[in-house]
């Protein structure tokens, strides 16, 4: 039996703490709500990633100029820096969500955790990937072991690690703590991948985009902000899309989805 919460119940204890935006942010933790939430923003954000994509893709490979010292191959970076930054906006996310789930028991939670995790690993590869393609050039090698390079594998070993454990446990429930657990303990890598060219002298390049200036051209920071826009609308299309299936499957029996579904079958 899944003894977990849903909104009603949720409520209580977030109102005696006084947490005021508790009504607004448990509202979605009924997986009902959730369902139909994400049902009616995946199409929207799938139209906005493709919008915002084609004209990315035309000023980053076509209309912004070569670099000064890495020529033409530099334009991975608009595959590269976005998929990065996705990674770890992502897992960040998967902390938050299971932390959230951890204090109060909610089970969409949990769901939307488990639905950004295999978007964010395939964000976390397409950025190792494209980074060792873009440095080939420049180091001479695929891969070093490098403080951000060997932090970045790290990144995308938790995913791995989280992905497997969500299959391992037989038990939902146990398997939802226990991933939120790895995604919390994870957490801490995040900074440490952000800062570690500071940190430590290593062979990858300090942050081009940084608070306050922006080391490249106009065109070339237009085209890497649109890519970077359209891997976040992409990212949470995808991983709305999957909430739904997670919740279809562990909702099966629920008269509110049956009667969803047979009403979809009607309109067919």
């Amino acid at each position: 039996m899944d003894t977990r919460i849903s909104a009603p119940m949720a409520l209580a204890p977030a109102r005696r703490h006084g947490l005021r935006w508790a009504p607004w942010i448990f509202h979605f933790a009924s997986p009902m709500r959730l369902h139909a939430l994400a049902g009616r923003l995946v199409g929207p954000l799938r139209a906005l990633a493709a919008l915002l994509l084609l004209p990315g893709l035309w000023l980053g490979f076509v209309a912004s100029p070569a670099d000064a010292v890495q020529g033409e191959g530099y334009r991975l970076i608009y595959l590269h820096v976005p998929a990065a930054w996705m990674s770890m906006f992502v897992y960040a996310l998967m902390a938050l969500w299971g932390g959230v789930g951890l204090v109060w028991n909610t089970r969409s939670s949990f769901m939307m955790a488990h639905a950004l995790a295999p978007s964010g690993a395939l964000m976390a590869l397409l950025s190792l990937v494209t980074g060792a393609f873009w440095g080939q050039p420049m180091w001479g090698t695929w891969w070093v072991w490098d403080a951000r390079l060997g932090s970045s594998l790290l990144l995308f070993f938790l995913y791995l690690g989280y992905l497997a454990l969500l299959q391992a446990h037989e038990g939902r429930e146990r398997a939802d703590r226990a991933c939120a657990v790895l995604a919390l303990l994870g957490v801490l890598t995040l900074p440490v991948i952000c800062a570690s060219v500071r940190w430590w002298n290593t062979v990858h390049q300090g942050a081009t985009i940084a608070p306050g200036k922006a080391a490249m051209a106009p065109s070339m920071l237009a085209a890497l902000l649109l890519m970077c826009a359209a891997a976040w609308a992409w990212t949470a299309a995808s991983a709305f899309a999957r909430v739904r299936l997670i919740i279809a499957e562990r909702q099966a029996q629920a008269r509110w989805l049956q009667a969803e579904q047979d009403a979809a079958g009607e309109h067919a």
